[in-house]
């Protein structure tokens, strides 16, 4: 069969020929490929940076989760059990979703990592309550927009989005941010601005999709003085701006900040089955009628190595169909 295959790590995957996966148990599912996106954790993978990598042999068939027809023609989005941009791919049974009749394969498998990246982190991580203060840093690239959208789905009293793209910033406040925040601004301007947000709506959850200095900004700006805090918990997700933050002690001893990660592993194994029982289906059925929204272009799966590196658009996810 055709697929992306990656030789070795660092370089970009090769349209070529590769035996067809079979089945080894019945916890796998054989799928006829519609659609797969390619997503930062994809080209982390390939590269050798992403934790997961001591799983990636190689040659192997790039790509972690896509869209595709069962047998008997059923169309599901899944975890794949292997690489999944290819012609033929294994799923995992259990993190596997029927698609609604009225969903296109190309969003159904450009949405998932976003929800994923968006809703765990709302739901299990930061445990978000109706009512609640969200801000959403870093919320211009694709896993950030839906975000601010699942947010306010979740109850969100106010949802602040911050980034650097002032197009897509202006492109949230259509999409439900109550207000957004320019990080071209001087860090002075922003964290001020934060504080003041923070001193008129107490900020209840922070989604960090950035770290590095955006995020020792936003830390700086719930800085307490003293006196009784409101309690925020900071999740981070993505480390766009960097690995490393500084973090002074003062900033924890002075406010009740409860700062938590969301990611391959950080999730419990009974919520992870949530997304998929429950999350996914759910914002799969949001798309369906409109109600969450994302910007897609599409390669074909033979273009996979020129397009591998293409320059993306802000908050547009690429996916290959096959």
């Amino acid at each position: 069969m055709k697929a992306a295959i990656l030789y070795q790590l660092g370089q970009s995957p090769k349209y070529g020929e590769i035996g067809e996966p079979v089945p080894q148990n019945n916890d796998q599912l054989l799928i006829t490929v519609k659609a797969a996106a390619i997503k930062n954790v994809d080209k982390g993978r390939a590269s050798g940076s992403h934790y997961s990598v001591q799983a990636l042999e190689k040659p192997a068939v790039v790509g972690m989760d896509g869209v595709g027809v069962l047998e008997d023609g059923t169309r599901v989005y899944g975890f794949g059990a292997g690489g999944v941009i290819a012609e033929k791919a294994l799923l995992n049974r259990s993190l596997t979703v029927k698609l609604p009749d009225s969903l296109d394969d190309v969003t159904a498998a450009a949405l998932p990592n976003a929800v994923i990246g968006a809703a765990a982190a709302l739901r299990f991580r930061a445990n978000l309550q109706p009512g609640q203060v969200v801000v959403i840093n870093g919320a211009t690239g694709v896993t950030g927009m839906v975000a601010v959208q699942i947010a306010k789905y979740y109850g969100a009293a106010k949802v602040i989005a911050t980034g650097r793209n002032q197009e897509q910033l202006d492109k949230l406040l259509q999409l439900g941010a109550d207000e957004v925040i320019s990080l071209k601004q001087t860090d002075a301007q922003v964290t001020d601005r934060l504080k003041q947000i923070h001193t008129e709506t107490p900020i209840s959850i922070v989604i960090d999709y950035t770290w590095g200095h955006p995020a020792e900004l936003l830390l700086a700006a719930l800085k307490g003085n003293g006196s009784t805090t409101h309690k925020v918990r900071f999740v981070t997700v993505g480390g766009m701006a960097g690995e490393e933050i500084i973090l002074p002690s003062s900033i924890l001893r002075s406010s009740d900040i409860e700062i938590l990660g969301s990611g391959l592993g950080s999730i419990a194994a009974e919520d992870m089955q949530k997304i998929f029982s429950e999350v996914i289906p759910e914002m799969f059925q949001l798309a369906a009628e409109g109600k969450l929204k994302m910007d897609t272009i599409t390669v074909a799966l033979q273009e996979i190595e020129q397009a591998w590196n293409m320059d993306v658009a802000g908050g547009t996810r690429l996916v290959v169909v096959v």
